[in-house]
């Protein structure tokens, strides 16, 4: 299957750009399937159809990793390293490319081989996003960084920083709960947390830990509750029940201990 010009051009809308050398964009929407199937079928040893997308893919990887970097220092300057990546690794992920990919519709102008097509090819998330990061490359070799930042800019990083903002950003760039949550006791005039395990269960090579972080009261009057949760390994759980405390204190709610123990119980069980 050939992508017609027209098609095309209503790509070339989607990401705002007018291609020079469209076949960059073509080779950008070929996947593999279809680059070997063409190539069996040619009776030169000339590839034709300029090949398929894995080369660009790769290209603008590093195009778009490069791109999120650098807005992320120019809009963060008080982040440290560590914020940073975690930060970039989110934007840049395979689960949140998926949106711009599908917005732009690039499922419709892949090109794939018989087998891959009727395997559903077109709606498969981890092809559209390799497809995504083609055409950032095509675009990058077509017009230059601007052109790319420009796309990945508008349509990747600006969209996801925004749902970043609603959800609260802090949440995202915690590593470490137990030292968050002991930082935000300590910031609200609370003595440190205390962590119990209360259950122990299920065979040696599956067990699950239950635990409870312990919040005291603040001086201020503030009053103490409990967060418990579960997980495979006792650091697990640790880490789970600190990170529902510090949500707790993040989010300024205040409740009596017996409703915040409820509260989390609930939470637990539905985890």
């Amino acid at each position: 299957m050939k992508v017609e010009p027209a098609e095309l051009s209503a790509l070339e809308e989607a990401v705002h750009h007018r291609f020079r050398r469209r076949e960059l964009l073509q080779q950008a929407l070929t996947h593999s399937s279809f680059a070997r199937e063409a190539e069996s079928q040619s009776s030169t040893s000339i590839r034709p159809c300029g090949g398929d997308n894995e080369q660009l893919e790769f290209l603008g990887d590093a195009v778009l990793s490069f791109v999120v970097s650098q807005e992320l220092c120019r809009r963060f300057p008080e982040y440290h390293e560590g914020e940073l990546s975690k930060l970039r690794a989110h934007v840049v992920s395979a689960r949140h490319l998926i949106r711009p990919a599908r917005q732009v519709e690039i499922g419709k102008y892949l090109r794939f081989g018989k087998g891959e097509e009727k395997s559903g090819g077109r709606t498969k998330s981890a092809l559209l996003v390799n497809a995504l990061e083609a055409v950032i490359a095509a675009l990058y070799l077509d017009a230059g960084l601007a052109a790319a930042h420009e796309f990945i800019v508008r349509c990747i990083l600006e969209p996801e920083l925004e749902e970043l903002q609603k959800l609260g950003k802090n949440r995202l760039l915690v590593m470490d709960y137990k030292s968050a949550l002991q930082e935000a006791a300590h910031a609200s005039g609370r003595a440190q947390p205390r962590y119990l395990l209360v259950k122990e269960e299920g065979p040696e090579h599956r067990k699950i830990f239950t635990v409870e972080a312990h919040i005291p009261p603040s001086a201020e009057g503030g009053e103490g509750f409990v967060s418990r949760a579960e997980g495979s390994t006792k650091k697990r759980a640790e880490q789970k029940a600190a990170q529902q405390a510090w949500e707790r204190l993040q989010s300024g709610q205040r409740g009596s201990a017996a409703d915040a123990s409820s509260a989390n119980a609930e939470s637990s069980n539905q985890a």
